[in-house]
């Protein structure tokens, strides 16, 4: 129980109410005693008791802090006394003892009506001062004062620069969720704090984007820049949840090695494996490519066709994300000796606002990739070879994608046929192979363009079993397919997210983005799916039922 400011009088009868007389006084006199400095010294009195039923049993524990402020300076020390019955105040363990008989005498009936508040009073508490106002008992530890965390950070995925000495302070949550966060945005019930910043836990009130707009602008009128907001979706119980982090643990990781020279270096082995793909000869004997670099030359067509399906592909990124203000790092082309490239790699550098421009971004590179790629397949399959003799092959290549093998079958016609050679023009496996390029990064897994899309489609919760899904069947197919078994080790390596967190997570896409994202990773699909149908309806067998 904690008794408000009082005047003491010895007039009073009852023993507690001496007890509390006597222990006024001592403090009083005390008081006299306190060094003098340049401005007064505040004294703040608390009064705190243990009761039980019993009146007799009811005892007081006074402790008093005395408070010295600085001089005009601001050099001034900080004092702080506690008295007792002789000069010093009882301590915890003590009033506990003595409380000890008292607590063992009380049943369960009235174990309700009992109250044991033996804590020392701390620098964050409130006091009552001579006056009878209630004070900070020190405005300095205040400004510094910080709550316990818990370990590790509200935002996966986030590479946060974690510093302990980097640490919201107490008094800048209560104005956070007092005048921050409101009815009309957020209405906070609780809050956790975590070791990268500030969670909270409330009522989303209206549309999530204008809310995010309206505590944005709070938390810039207050703090200016100190601070990040994320509005996003707790995954445990998919409410909405509001993280606050200081922004200087956002800042960009560096990295020992230059970025532009370790993608050139990349770039330039991926140069070398297109041209290798282009070329039979050598890839049937890679250590004889060094004796016969000559050879390479006759790739030369076949790695511009693919080349500038990539190109176009990554020309696509790039635009979008300058139209919707995100950063990408420099790309890094990952080589590969079975279709020439795998694409390339592009972080996000900077903090997405929201779930569509992220889906622009993902989807603006596939987009573009497939269309070139689309287009220049049809030219492949209606335009005869440059040579008149093109490149013969067997027909039962098509039937390892969906999409090639029922073009093939639409255009050709009964020209197609199993176990017949055919000549075709070889802008056919050119383009296939840039289409390929682009299917397999649009795999909806981790922070591949398709898991991109799928997150920004979907949200975090609904994407990450998409994606274990994806990589699943990946890893699958790696059993039987070698370029399938190097794309999933690519991808769980450098690609398998998570996905950092945006600035506001809830708004979806509009539907028209949504169809795109969702023609995207269907046509991908269609890409990497075997074509099961003969391309002669001869070759059926006919069973008797």
């Amino acid at each position: 129980m904690q008794l408000p400011a009082m005047s003491c009088s010895p007039s009073q009868s009852s023993a507690a109410a001496a007890a509390a007389y006597g222990c006024c006084q001592r403090i009083l006199l005390a008081s006299t005693s306190l060094p003098a400095t340049g401005r007064p010294a505040r004294l703040g009195l608390k009064l705190r008791s243990t009761h039980s039923l019993q009146i007799r049993n009811r005892r007081f524990v006074c402790q008093a802090m005395t408070e010295t402020e600085p001089d005009g300076d601001g050099n001034g020390d900080e004092e702080k006394e506690e008295l007792g019955d002789d000069a010093s105040s009882p301590s915890v363990d003590s009033v506990t003892q003595e409380n000890g008989s008292a607590e063992s005498e009380t049943n369960a009936d009235n174990t309700k009506d009992e109250t044991v508040n033996t804590e020392p009073l701390s620098s964050s508490d409130t006091v009552q001062n001579i006056d009878g106002d209630a004070t900070p008992a020190s405005d300095a530890q205040e400004n510094v004062e910080v709550v316990d965390v818990a370990v590790g950070s509200p935002l996966p995925g986030m590479k946060q620069q974690l510093d302990e000495s980097v640490r919201i302070p107490k008094a800048t949550i209560d104005i956070l969720k007092d005048q921050v966060f409101g009815f009309d945005t957020f209405f906070v019930t609780s809050q956790e704090p975590y070791e990268g910043g500030i969670l909270f836990k409330g009522n989303l009130r209206g549309q999530p984007a204008k809310s995010y707009e309206k505590i944005t602008n709070r938390l810039q009128n207050k703090f200016g820049d100190q601070y990040k907001l994320f509005l996003l979706i707790n995954p445990e119980d998919d409410k909405p949840v509001a993280v606050v982090v200081p922004r200087q643990t956002l800042q960009p990781e560096t990295t020992a090695v230059p970025e532009w020279f370790a993608a050139a270096s990349f770039g330039v082995v991926t140069i070398f494996t297109l041209l290798l793909r282009n070329v039979p000869l050598l890839q049937d004997n890679l250590l004889s490519t060094f004796d016969n670099l000559e050879l390479l030359k006759d790739g030369v067509y076949g790695a511009l066709v693919t080349a500038a399906i990539i190109g176009v592909h990554e020309i696509a990124h790039i635009l979008a994300a300058r139209d919707t203000g995100i950063k990408l790092a420099v790309p890094y082309f990952v080589p590969s000796w079975q279709i020439g490239s795998f694409g390339a790699i592009t972080r996000i550098v900077n903090i997405v606002r929201n779930r569509e421009d992220l889906l622009k971004v993902a989807a603006a590179g596939p987009l573009a990739g497939f269309s070139l790629g689309f287009v220049l397949l049809l030219l492949g399959f209606i335009l005869p070879p440059s040579d008149g003799l093109g490149l013969v092959i067997d027909p039962a290549v098509f039937h390892e994608s969906f999409l090639v093998g029922g073009l093939a079958k639409l255009i050709l016609g009964d020209a197609l046929k199993e176990g017949t050679k055919l000549s075709i023009n070889p802008l056919v496996l050119w383009a296939w192979a840039g289409l390929l390029i682009n299917a397999i990064n649009s795999i909806p897994a981790g922070e591949l363009d398709g898991g991109r899309i799928a997150f920004a489609m979907w949200g975090r919760k609904i994407s990450s079993r998409i994606s274990s899904l994806a990589i699943g069947l990946l890893g699958i197919s790696a059993l039987f397919n070698d370029v399938a078994f190097y794309w999933v080790v690519l991808i769980f390596f450098l690609q398998r997210g998570p996905i950092s967190p945006l600035s506001e997570e809830i708004t979806e896409p509009e539907n028209n983005y949504i169809s795109i994202g969702v023609a995207i990773l269907l046509f991908g699909l269609l890409v990497c799916l075997p074509y099961p149908f003969p391309f002669d309806p001869s070759q059926l067998t006919d069973f008797d039922l």
